[in-house]
């Protein structure tokens, strides 16, 4: 799913690995974006799938993301023959325009049996447009030393974040949506 290399070779704007160990970790990074807090929801939740690293899912560029934002939505994703699904994580918490938490283990983790929280926290930034957090705690019993890979889940982490931020600073028209994307 992941070329590790690449997750190691990317880097992320206020990326921090809060605390680490065998059995879990938290990790956060951070974007400011260049937009008021109720364009980056709207991005965050309606436009996963424009923004989210298509090498960072199970099949790549012809599946769909999607964000289901209510407690006990789905963050899933669908294969190009619609027969391939996986649920990526469950939505536990909405706060419009503020907070989107989402339980469950993404990618390799899933797999392994570890799970964890992964917020979204939407703020306004002091300077202008809104920051944005994204934290993921994540932790469960697993014979692989979880440590080992903390950095490469911080750095994938940085990417998905980085999407977002990249598809918010993009032109839009007048409209809102985006050069050569249609609005949906």
């Amino acid at each position: 799913m992941v070329a590790l290399g690449l997750a190691l070779a990317a880097g992320a704007a206020g990326a921090a690995i809060k605390d680490v160990a065998p059995n879990g970790f938290t990790i956060e990074n951070e974007q400011v974006m260049p937009v008021d807090p109720a364009t980056a929801w709207k991005a965050l939740v309606e436009d996963v799938d424009r923004w989210w690293p298509k090498d960072h899912s199970w099949w790549g560029a012809a599946s769909e993301l999607s964000i289901d934002p209510r407690a006990g939505g789905c963050f899933c994703e669908i294969g190009d023959d619609g027969k391939q699904q996986a649920l990526h994580m469950t939505v536990s918490f909405v706060d419009p325009g503020k907070t989107l938490r989402l339980l469950g283990g993404l990618g390799p983790l899933q797999g392994m049996g570890v799970t964890g929280a992964m917020e979204f926290r939407l703020s306004p930034a002091k300077d202008g447009g809104t920051r944005i957090v994204l934290h993921y705690r994540a932790g469960g019993y697993t014979p692989d030393d979880l440590s080992k890979f903390v950095p490469a889940i911080d750095k994938v982490q940085g990417l998905q974040l980085g999407g977002l931020a990249d598809y918010l600073r993009k032109p839009r028209d007048a409209a809102g949506a985006q050069p050569g994307k249609p609005k949906p």
